[in-house]
């Protein structure tokens, strides 16, 4: 399986070291033409998803991925990458891809000091490891979504169809399980 890591910010080399490890083919998405390649699957991670959308949108990735995504491409967002998939964001009038049936929480743990590590159920994986960093949650879900996990009461992961999200970076942590469940869900979607 190739998957697609855009790489405008955050932590994607951790992602694609975690995928790589799990028998993937990964390459870097950074400018448009990259967005044109041959791939199965891609990855949104975290950072600033408002520079992160920014740049989607100067560089002009943002209709190509979200085309992609409306086709039926695996996508899997990590924090920022939750908050670009989502179709509603608390306190901003619009989205970013906004493909998935979600309300995200920007900021919802407070700033980098409220940043932390736990330990929680992720449906058909487990109890895994999370880490949270100036993280979102996602504050409700629809009818076309599916919790996948809670921390503290907070939806912290959901999928939807060919998409997944999680507030918490996995590929922070030394367990690629979560990475995994993606690799599967992406490889019967093909």
């Amino acid at each position: 399986m190739r998957v697609g890591v855009l790489a405008l910010q955050g932590a994607f080399a951790e992602h694609r070291r975690m995928l790589e490890s799990l028998g993937a083919e990964t390459f870097e998405i950074r400018q448009r033409r990259d967005a044109d390649r041959s791939f199965d699957a891609l990855v949104l991670p975290g950072g600033e998803s408002t520079v992160i959308g920014k740049l989607l949108r100067d560089l002009g990735l943002m209709e190509p991925l979200k085309d992609l995504i409306g086709k039926g491409m695996p996508v899997f967002g990590t924090c920022a990458g939750l908050i670009l998939l989502a179709e509603r964001i608390e306190g901003e009038p619009s989205p970013h891809i906004g493909t998935m049936d979600i309300t995200a929480k920007r900021n919802a743990y407070g700033r980098q000091l409220g940043s932390f590590a736990a330990e929680e159920d992720f449906a058909g994986v487990g109890k895994i490891p999370m880490v949270f960093i100036r993280a979102p949650y996602i504050s409700a879900c629809g009818e076309r979504a599916e919790v996948l996990a809670r921390c503290g009461g907070k939806i912290v992961a959901a999928r939807q169809g060919n998409q997944l999200v999680t507030a918490f970076h996995p590929e922070l942590t030394g367990d690629a399980r979560v990475h995994g469940f993606f690799l599967e869900t992406a490889a019967k979607r093909r």
